[in-house]
């Protein structure tokens, strides 16, 4: 038991090391302006893609209060709901052909799956799904290349 803890526990800090850190650096060390603000104004997909980010935001910033079973099961599915209305959100905004909506529609597919596989657990009172930190990552890097797909123009 004492080693699942600290597996979560590990899979939480990597996950706020990514979630958070990443972005920090990427922001105070890049040049140019970051990813979600240089998409602005691009074209229509923009906002495909920006409510795309706002749902992995959204499930990445708020995750971290259910890793540790067992969970608030109505803090659970509020915040469960939330998430997925967002998804919805960007679903309804990317209905589009272009290669950049399709690779948000990929990543919004994706995170539904692990909403979904972490929605299990939580009602199994089990720990987090072991692969989801690299499933996120997953996610956010079609995001980012859904963001270059419309700067390009594709």
């Amino acid at each position: 038991m004492q080693r699942v803890v600290k597996l979560i526990v590990v899979v939480v800090i990597l996950f706020a090391i990514w979630k958070f850190g990443v972005p920090w650096f990427k922001e105070h060390f890049t040049t140019g302006s970051s990813s979600s603000s240089s998409t602005e104004g691009a074209s229509g997909d923009n906002t495909c893609v920006s409510e795309a980010q706002r749902a992995s935001e959204a499930w990445g910033s708020g995750i971290g209060r259910f890793g540790n079973p067992p969970v608030d099961q109505s803090a659970w599915a509020e915040f469960k709901d939330g998430v997925e209305s967002k998804i919805s959100a960007a679903e309804s905004h990317c209905d589009c052909s272009d290669e950049s909506c399709e690779k948000v529609r990929s990543a919004m597919r994706e995170l539904r799956g692990v909403v979904s596989d972490f929605d299990a657990a939580v009602h199994n009172n089990s720990g987090p799904p072991g692969d989801v930190v690299q499933r996120q990552e997953s996610i956010d890097n079609q995001l980012d290349q859904a963001a270059e797909l419309v700067r390009a123009g594709k």
